[in-house]
């Protein structure tokens, strides 16, 4: 394993690691702080999650697009994890909802900024054959300081007295920590390309654009994971319970993305990511129906799993799709159209539970995800 995983993508796990350790510390509490401690309905916690992924994905496509043109990579890595740390400190000075807004927009602004030329640099700095494995290793190391951040969370609230404005703060420091070593550690591998990198969708090849329609679909049912945690605590788990909830996703998430990315790399991702949909559709109609709240101990992992079989695996499938001096591009219109249905998808899911039931969101998304596996299997390569 480790002589095929490049120091590159050895690096950016790590620096992913100590981010998604600062974000994950508060990503669960977020919701629970704006609708408990700031009195904000759960329609502007949808409206808020949608303004910020939104935001992430929209900027994605302008930065891959730019990394392309200038075959630059790692500024915008920097650049995007430094907006993110900041946003940490943003976050822990919030007494009003729109302050939340604030710290989310510059939390996922850098996450936009940075997202599509770190994939483009993950996939320079692989084999070709090998890709699935890269992508799903950085996907491990990013999900496991998933698994430690709610822990810490778990562990400052008792400590501080659930005081969650200095969690927050206290989150900057991991972020900080993640930047060092990404400004010292990881090498540009870009080559120089002598033709012009043009923004033309139409000189992309057929297959990619059935999988952004594809994914467009699937995006519209797949709202925020903040409504999971909603639903746990909606069916009776105490705040602990439902950061230990959390954990286990991201473990099981963390567990399985390597060997889903290994498994990619030998019977092809379309299989993987078809599976992936199903998956996802049996998961979201179970919490859509369940009474029982002993459930979500196995739904969360399964969970896990749908993410480990789709996320790496989908930036994979992409970069066999797409020649390399246009990496960068590619991967930032699958994000930016991601993110724009995801936009819509997150402020729908927060009507669909205010007006209609706490089910519908979910029932909603179970559908569109059998939908968009149809599809794909008929028409994706």
């Amino acid at each position: 394993m480790k002589a095929r995983i490049s120091r590159n993508v050895f690096i950016l796990g790590l620096v992913s690691f100590f981010n998604d350790i600062a974000s994950e510390m508060i990503y669960p509490l977020v919701p629970i702080f704006l609708t408990a401690v700031l009195k904000a309905p759960v329609s502007i916690l949808g409206l808020i999650e949608g303004i910020a992924e939104s935001t992430s994905s929209s900027l994605r496509v302008f930065s891959g697009w730019l990394s392309d043109k200038l075959r630059k990579r790692k500024i915008f890595v920097v650049l995007g994890y430094s907006f993110s740390a900041l946003a940490k400190l943003f976050l822990s000075l919030a007494f009003i909802w729109p302050i939340v807004l604030l710290a989310r927009f510059l939390d996922r602004f850098g996450k936009g900024l940075r997202t599509s030329p770190r994939d483009a640099l993950i996939a320079e700095s692989s084999e070709e054959n090998l890709r699935g494995r890269a992508f799903g290793f950085h996907r491990s190391l990013d999900t496991l300081g998933a698994v430690i951040g709610p822990l810490l969370a778990i562990f400052l609230l008792k400590f501080l007295s659930e005081n969650f404005r200095l969690i927050f703060f206290l989150s900057f420091f991991p972020a900080f920590l993640g930047l060092i070593f990404l400004i010292f550690l990881v090498k540009e591998k870009g080559e120089f390309y002598p033709q012009k990198i043009k923004f033309d969708l139409h000189t992309f090849d057929a297959s990619f654009k059935i999988f952004i329609v594809v994914n467009l679909i699937f995006a519209l049912g797949n709202s925020s994971d903040a409504f999971l945690i909603l639903r746990a605590k909606n069916l009776g788990f105490s705040l602990n319970l439902v950061i230990f909830l959390y954990v286990v996703f991201n473990l099981a998430y963390a567990l399985f993305s390597t060997p889903m990315g290994i498994v990619s790399d030998r019977i092809g991702s379309k299989r993987v990511i078809v599976f992936g949909y199903i998956l996802f559709s049996l998961i979201y109609f179970s919490f859509g129906i369940i009474k029982e709240k002993n459930f979500l101990w196995f739904l969360f992992p399964l969970y896990g799993i749908y993410m480990a079989l789709t996320e790496g695996v989908s930036k994979a499938y992409i970069s066999h799709l797409v020649p390399q001096e246009r990496l960068g591009t590619a991967f930032g219109i699958y994000q930016t159209l991601l993110g724009i249905f995801t936009f819509f998808a997150s402020f729908i899911a927060g009507l669909l539970w205010n007006y209609i039931s706490v089910s519908a969101p979910f029932l909603f998304g179970s559908s569109t995800a059998i939908i968009s596996a149809i599809l794909f299997i008929s028409l994706g390569r």
